[in-house]
């Protein structure tokens, strides 16, 4: 069956689910897309590690990375390798000493244990075709990242002061509320960009 690579362009606050979201991923050499619904927390798993943010305490996905280090395996891939009911299904592909072992994971977990391992993504040809969306031309991805970004923006944030913002920011970081030091740390890049 061919595997077809995806990589991660975008996480939006899900106009459809309250409390989700959506974790846009593209075919590398393509311009079909394909949304998955994941929870906050791991929005907020994956969010972390994108944006390369070190958390004053560990999440659930940091130390999955610590143990397989410590015992030296290495997660080789994501593979998305089913779609049923709207539920997609996936698997960690793991390897140690030699030996590949294939573990069943949710989708948004493989995946945030994935990108603290830079593991590719994979899904097949079929999933694809039946959930992916086709776009008509290749967008730019930091448009993509920017409007996603965007959605995830509150009025409350675009009032405040550049100031204001960085103080917030360290708060945010400090009560390990990393979802809104994201918004908050993307307002400032687009403020210092602007200027």
């Amino acid at each position: 069956m061919d595997r077809i690579e995806l990589k991660i362009i975008g996480l939006s606050y899900s106009q459809t689910q309250s409390g989700a979201y959506a974790l846009v991923l593209s075919e590398k050499e393509g311009f079909r897309r394909l949304p998955i619904i994941i929870g906050g927390f791991e929005a907020q798993a994956i969010a972390v590690e994108l944006e390369k943010m070190t958390p004053s305490r560990p999440l659930t996905h940091d130390l999955f990375k610590t143990f397989s280090t410590a015992f030296k395996i290495n997660i080789k891939e994501i593979y998305i390798h089913n779609l049923s009911e709207g539920v997609f299904f996936a698997k960690l592909i793991c390897t140690r000493d030699g030996e590949t072992v294939e573990i069943d994971a949710r989708t948004s977990d493989a995946i945030a244990i994935g990108v603290r391992f830079n593991a590719p993504i994979y899904t097949t040809e079929e999933i694809l075709s039946s959930a992916g969306v086709l776009l008509d031309e290749d967008p730019e991805e930091d448009d993509i990242l920017s409007e996603a970004i965007d959605d995830l923006k509150n009025d409350t944030i675009d009032a405040k002061s550049t100031d204001e913002l960085k103080k917030e920011l360290d708060i945010a970081i400090e009560n390990e509320d990393y979802e809104l030091a994201s918004k908050i740390r993307d307002e400032i890049k687009k403020r210092d960009k602007e200027q």
